[in-house]
């Protein structure tokens, strides 16, 4: 078996069990036409899939799931 290169050192999951079950009932609610983007009731229909997976990831970070901190934008500076 020829040896792993990979940037993870220990091998394990990069995401928990627990966050990929949110994600597939985000994905279950997409499709439904149940999912909702942004709060309350001012958000519309999400069409996007990855924009699913973005909230079922999300919704998996603030259940305390183990999923990877959100990758920050880079900030691009205008020129003049």
């Amino acid at each position: 078996m020829p040896a792993r290169t990979g940037s993870r050192k220990s091998g394990g999951r990069k995401y928990g069990q627990a966050a990929s079950k949110r994600v597939e009932s985000a994905m279950r609610r997409k499709k439904r036409g149940t999912l909702k983007s942004g709060r309350g009731g001012k958000g519309g229909t999400v069409k996007s899939r990855k924009q699913a997976i973005a909230i079922g990831l999300s919704e998996a970070r603030r259940a305390g799931g183990k999923v990877p901190k959100r990758r920050r934008r880079k900030s691009s500076r205008r020129k003049k």
